[in-house]
């Protein structure tokens, strides 16, 4: 499986295109601003798009999608808990002052445990709220998108609207309970490995504690 990260927007926002090699099936991932750049990238890439995974619908994760809905016609992925989210994204684009397209109504929801494919390659689906209501983990063969959840070193917000800091906390738990080799791709800033992160980061090993649990 191949991961393309395309890093977009005024928040530095992580996108993904994920490519099952075999059968040359993409997925994109949270395609948060930068539509036609998003787009160059896919067509560029020869694979054949399949879906729009969300893995939450704050502004700077589903800028995008209107962009590379209108060029193909595939379904978007959503948990049905952050509805509210993605129906308020216009209103949050305007209050940071960014560009922002209203995205299509998604087609499908995301459910825990749900198994989901790129092409022939099957990855699970981690309902992993906290950050946001909705927010989900999509993980399998060896890798693991986990949004805003987890990052490099640190962990996702809990001081926006509708996050819940126990929530995140029982979420980064099951998180790190991946396999440590699992390379983790982050909604922001560098990946990094589930093993790497139990070592080092002290909302996981221990050391430091979410404010407000």
């Amino acid at each position: 499986m191949n991961v393309q990260t395309l890093t977009v927007g005024a928040f530095q926002e992580n996108c993904y295109l994920v490519v099952d090699d075999r059968s040359n099936r993409a997925v994109i991932v949270d395609p948060g601003s930068e539509g036609e750049r998003l787009v160059e990238a896919i067509e560029r890439s020869g694979a054949t798009l399949e879906a729009i995974w969300i893995t939450h619908a704050h502004v700077d994760h589903v800028g995008a999608i209107a962009s590379v809905r209108r060029k193909w016609d595939v379904p978007i992925y959503l948990h049905p808990l952050d509805r509210r989210l993605y129906e308020a994204a216009g209103r949050q684009a305007e209050v940071y002052g960014v560009p922002f397209e209203e995205p299509p109504t998604p087609d499908h929801e995301f459910a825990d445990g749900q198994h989901i494919k790129v092409g022939d390659a099957e990855m699970t689906v981690l309902h992993a709220p906290g950050h946001a209501p909705g927010h989900v983990v999509i993980h399998g063969n060896g890798i693991a998108l986990v949004g805003d959840c987890l990052f490099a070193g640190s962990i996702g917000r809990t001081d926006l609207p509708f996050s819940n800091p126990p929530q995140l906390a029982a979420s980064l738990e099951k998180i790190s309970a991946l396999a440590p080799e699992t390379v983790v791709y982050p909604g922001h800033g560098m990946e990094t490995t589930i093993g790497q992160e139990r070592l080092s980061n002290p909302f996981l090993n221990g050391t430091a504690r979410i404010v407000g649990r």
